[in-house]
């Protein structure tokens, strides 16, 4: 939360009020990194009374991570708006919405670059290959492999990641994060993708799953691909504090795996990383590099979220709950997979949700009617901008059953699974200090 608010203050101070509603939950990766590398004395300010956090004051993050987070955001964001205007997707299909639009993101592509500059980065490097994202379909509409459609995400992000380790003053890390990048990149991509499929086949859209001919299992295997070449990148980062980065990037990108395909492989992953962390330990090797972990640990803001066109995306399936675009976190309330979302308890197709099997009521007690949907949004709505949604145990504002506030979620019985399966491995040290 901390990275979340230090992100939108940064769009508001550097770029005005509008900027703020490019706030999205993978931009402040960025934040996080810079931290995590960096020393944590001077990266913290108290910040003013807000409504999403129920008008309490809290500490945020400020400094070069956060700008550099709000520069790749909202160049991003502009990508993605103008992609909506050529596209002439809902509002934009009108002239006056679009001409508008138009100023915007120009607007934003100046101020994105000035403040990137200011820090050292160069956004051109975004917006280039943004540019070559529609070559890079057509080649994989000719037949071409599917992993050329990612390439100008994993190029983006790439860039993005190694900076980071310039500003904290370990130039020794860009390799190993730029890495990561890519592969984050690639994941984001392929998750959208997968997330989308039937969607875009009902419509007709252009899928690059579909178009080359790749199977949902075979998008799985590059997905968890990726999610384990991530780890193994951050495993030769030389960070001051890892426990929020292998959080969000190492549990995290294989939980937003499992909630899109449907399924996991916890049990299974944690224990091939078991039995390749003891052979690595008895022929003297480094457990985190040499175990045959493909599957991953299951961990949040999804700090780390999915629901990205590409990268990061601006605040569509993410920002800031109750801002413009903003939705919530996966695996809380609204998010998805979470409480209320798609997949999710209560959401359609999940448990209690429209089309999704029904939850017996606790306690032989009847389940409350859930509310309509105009009075939910309604409830939700004012549960966002009080900051119940995240900090306190509330009843879901459309099924009415009761939920765990995101913020309470500190040491789940899965995380407990995960620290003693791995035999201390996974270097989770948030859930496992909390677990122990």
């Amino acid at each position: 939360m901390a990275h979340l608010c230090g992100l939108c203050l940064a769009l508001r101070d550097d770029h005005g009020q509008l900027a703020r509603t490019a706030t999205n939950y993978d931009g402040l990766v960025i934040s996080v990194l810079v931290e995590a590398q960096s020393s944590r004395a001077e990266e913290r300010r108290t910040a003013g009374p807000c409504p999403l956090r129920g008008m309490r004051t809290a500490p945020v993050a400020r400094g070069e991570g956060a700008r550099l987070a709000a520069a790749v955001s909202l160049a991003l964001a502009s990508v993605k708006v103008r992609d909506h205007v050529v596209d002439g997707d809902g509002v934009f299909a009108r002239r006056s919405v679009a001409a508008g639009a138009r100023r915007v993101t120009r607007r934003w592509d100046r101020q994105s670059a000035g403040s990137a500059a200011a820090v050292g980065f160069d956004t051109g490097v975004l917006l280039a290959a943004a540019g070559r994202q529609e070559e890079a379909e057509s080649a994989v509409s000719a037949g071409g492999s599917l992993l050329l459609a990612t390439a100008p995400t994993e190029e983006a992000t790439a860039a993005a990641f190694a900076h980071t380790a310039v500003l904290a003053g370990r130039p020794g890390n860009a390799e190993a994060l730029a890495e990561a990048g890519r592969l984050f990149g690639r994941l984001a991509h392929l998750l959208d993708a997968a997330e989308d499929r039937a969607e875009d086949e009902t419509r007709g859209a252009w899928n690059p799953l579909t178009v080359s001919g790749t199977s949902q299992a075979e998008a799985e295997r590059l997905c968890r691909d990726a999610v384990h070449g991530i780890r193994l990148a951050l495993a030769e980062v030389e960070f001051i504090d890892r426990a929020l980065v292998h959080r969000l990037l190492a549990h995290e990108t294989s939980e937003a795996v499992d909630r899109v395909f449907g399924h996991r492989h916890h049990h299974h992953a944690c224990a091939n990383t078991d039995a390749g962390a003891s052979a690595s330990a008895s022929a003297g090797g480094d457990p985190r590099v040499s175990a045959p972990d493909s599957g991953g640990h299951r961990q949040p803001p999804r700090v780390l979220g999915h629901g990205t066109s590409g990268s990061f995306g601006p605040a569509e399936g993410y920002g800031v709950p109750g801002a413009p675009g903003g939705a919530g976190v996966p695996g809380a309330p609204g998010g998805h997979g979470g409480s209320g979302g798609p997949g999710g308890s209560g959401g359609p197709g999940g448990p209690g949700g429209p089309g999704g099997p029904q939850q017996p009521a606790e306690g032989g007690q009847p389940k409350k009617k859930p509310r309509e949907p105009v009075l939910g949004c309604a409830v939700w709505l004012t549960m966002a901008c009080t900051c119940q949604l995240l900090c306190c145990d509330h009843d879901d504002p459309f099924t009415r059953e009761r939920r765990e506030g995101f913020c309470d979620r500190n040491c789940s019985s899965s995380d407990l699974e995960c620290c003693n399966t791995c035999g201390g491995v996974c270097e989770c040290l948030a859930c496992c200090s909390a677990c122990a």
